[in-house]
């Protein structure tokens, strides 16, 4: 059976396009917004009904990763949960993990692809390379994911298929941090399983993630705070230079990850926790929308919003010239 999921009766205007003061496209979606105590605090369109959080979800891949028995701290962690650039750094850092496993590049079964870094692009180029699965900005979760195969003696080849004991195992970490269960389950873009939920559940995960502590009881949260812990020392390991994500946790502590067709959560320091999805697919706007609605919850200072925004990619050109912007315009 299909889940039911929101359409656009159910969406709201989330964000517009200006362009020399004349609206020309709007971003709709749904949002919401959770306080520090967990409770709901705003609700924009329909939160409860499922989506695919694609990229959103390797947070809780990469906690599954390290409660499977693998080891992972610094910029090794990060790489597990990022949608990387495929800076050298980056790649670095995946191939790293490869050797850990003594894999070659060889067992990646992401698509191959091209740095998303136009430099590390170029230099790729330049240097005679071809496109290759080391180079996809999922290939860290992947070598993180064949880590933990290796420690545990689970077959190598098939670890993508959803009957695998470590999608299992995700699947199950999943659910335990969400508090939901899993209402269907398809296929990422880099061949992984990807599940659908709630962005209330999304949120609560997220959450959970961003609050843990490293002195608690259950593995399950340590691992979560040494993630946490992790992406906001290294915010150039999840996204890369000058790029979303990165510039969000480096300039002002906010844990945050995209994912793919207009998906996006962050969570403040306090713990406030804003997990959103853009109708179109688009994640234009999804960066200011969520920092906006992280700044009406007084989580962050707007004066820092309007800071960092600059720096999000919103200007919107004519012959090169910033003649209007991309702003969030929900209603207050």
């Amino acid at each position: 059976m299909t889940p039911e999921v929101f359409g656009t009766a159910e969406a709201v205007e989330l964000a517009v396009v200006e362009r020399s003061g004349f609206v020309e496209s709007r971003h709709a979606g749904s949002a919401v917004v959770l306080g520090p105590d967990g409770d709901v605090v705003r609700s924009l369109g329909a939160p409860e009904k499922p989506v695919f959080p694609r990229s959103s979800l390797k947070p809780f891949q990469a906690v599954a990763v390290m409660g499977a028995g693998v080891t992972l701290e610094g910029a090794g962690a990060v790489l597990a949960t990022a949608s990387h650039a495929g800076t050298p750094a980056h790649i670095s850092v995946v191939r790293g993990l490869l050797a850990q496993a003594q894999l070659t590049e060889d067992a990646l079964h992401c698509p191959a692809d091209w740095p998303l870094d136009s430099a590390a692009r170029e230099n790729a180029i330049r240097d005679g390379a071809q496109r290759s699965p080391v180079f996809m900005n999922c290939s860290g979760k992947h070598a993180a994911m064949l880590l933990a195969c290796r420690v545990n003696h689970w077959p190598i080849e098939s670890y993508l298929s959803q009957q695998h004991p470590l999608q299992q195992h995700i699947r199950d970490t999943t659910e335990r941090l969400t508090g939901e269960k899993v209402v269907a389950t398809g296929v990422d873009g880099c061949g992984a399983p990807v599940h659908a939920m709630s962005l209330l559940a999304l949120a609560r995960g997220i959450q959970r993630i961003g609050t843990a502590s490293e002195g608690s009881p259950f593995a399950l949260y340590r691992n979560a705070a040494v993630l946490r812990t992790a992406v906001l020392a290294n915010g150039w390991a999840i996204d890369g230079p000058g790029r979303a994500n990165t510039v969000v946790i480096d300039e002002l502590g906010v844990f945050a990850k995209l994912g793919a067709e207009g998906v996006m959560v962050m969570a403040a320091p306090d713990g406030t926790t804003v997990t959103l999805k853009v109708l179109d697919g688009s994640l234009r706007a999804a960066s200011i929308v969520a920092l906006s609605l992280l700044a009406d919850a007084g989580a962050i200072e707007r004066a820092a919003v309007d800071a960092v925004a600059p720096k999000l990619d919103l200007a919107v050109l004519g012959n090169g010239v910033p003649v209007g912007e991309i702003r969030a315009s929900y209603a207050a």
